[in-house]
């Protein structure tokens, strides 16, 4: 993958949620940016991740996130790698130790533009976060990266309680559901 098969992905990107829709064309004019995969561009850039699901599709792998004290899905910057996926593997790997990763499918399956808030040396910027859809196996051993303050497999059911409300989380939630009842 690199930023062209990005683009033709993002052409074809259908999505009935009205929130995700409104910034699928702020992703493909940025791919046509230099530096849309580097943290260099400061306004916003690229960031990839994995929603993780077992193969049973009754839990998905979370996050207690250090930096942003948030429980989110697994992943991370492209620091100048342009195939989204594989960013979204080494990250998720990176953050769970997981080695039963598997990709489903590798075409989109999440857009997210979210900001993110000034910090100590890193001014208030853009993620243009691609989610790609993993599964692993449930009883893999997880272990927990500096990134982290936690991991755990949530049950579906219990998502809402777990994090809160998430319009983005429970987007990706309600797309797995549904495609549940597709396979």
């Amino acid at each position: 993958m690199d930023r062209i098969t990005l683009r033709n992905q993002l052409e074809i990107y259908r999505t009935p949620y009205e929130e995700e829709s409104e910034f699928i064309a702020d992703f493909s004019e940025l791919t046509q940016d230099e530096d849309a995969y580097t943290r260099e561009r400061l306004e916003g850039h690229f960031t990839a991740s994995a929603w993780i699901v077992n193969k049973r599709r009754t839990h998905t792998l979370l996050t207690l996130h250090r930096k942003l004290g948030r429980w989110l899905q697994l992943g991370g910057h492209a620091d100048g790698n342009e195939n989204l996926i594989e960013v979204a593997l080494k990250e998720a790997q990176e953050e769970s130790g997981l080695n039963s990763l598997h990709l489903v499918d590798s075409t989109i399956f999440d857009l997210d533009k979210h900001i993110i808030p000034e910090r100590p040396h890193v001014q208030e910027h853009f993620h243009y976060d691609v989610r790609y859809l993993f599964e692993a196996d449930i009883n893999e051993k997880l272990i927990i990266s500096k990134e982290s303050i936690s991991l755990a497999w949530i049950t579906f059911d219990s998502v809402v309680d777990m994090i809160g409300y998430n319009p983005s989380i429970l987007r990706m939630l309600e797309k797995t559901s549904k495609s549940e009842i597709l396979l």
